[in-house]
């Protein structure tokens, strides 16, 4: 009766395991060159430099939900973990930002971004049922807590 405990047990422990690496999204490597800024505030942002954030909650970051790919116009950024960002300089215009999160299946959303030399920070976050994108013009709360992608080790 114990080797059967400890077989279902083990059973279990692996299941857990496998359930919740599943939601791990692999990176697409970007098009784009990253924007190295020394000390990133409002005032070095805008005229193109924009900075990308990813605003996962606390519920996303626990079961690896919280990794973004996206893509402007179709040509690849890469991936924005939480509590991470990516500054890339881009023209006035209007962009097309595609957004894929993994939670048991690829959520997948659209977003239509008007980029203008006031554009500065860009929110993006993973919902329940697809991905939101929110031109914020404000850094997040604590963002002394932000990684930039590129120093990710």
């Amino acid at each position: 009766m114990k080797i059967f405990r400890n077989y279902i047990a083990g059973i279990a422990a692996l299941s857990l395991f496998i359930t919740l690496n599943s939601c791990a999204l692999r990176s697409v490597p970007s098009d784009y060159s990253d924007v190295k800024i020394e000390s990133v505030d409002l005032s070095t942002l805008g005229n193109g430099k924009i900075l990308i954030y990813n605003g996962a909650s606390i519920l996303h970051s626990m079961d690896n939900t919280a990794r973004l790919n996206f893509w402007i116009n179709k040509k690849p950024v890469g991936q924005i973990r939480t509590k991470e960002y990516v500054i890339i300089d881009l023209s006035n215009g209007i962009y097309e930002f595609n957004v894929l999160h993994l939670d048991m299946v690829n959520m997948r959303s659209n977003h239509s971004v008007s980029v203008n030399e006031n554009t500065k920070v860009i929110r993006i976050e993973p919902t329940i049922t697809s991905n939101k994108l929110t031109v914020t013009n404000v850094l997040p709360q604590n963002f002394e807590k932000y990684n930039n992608r590129a120093n990710r080790k």
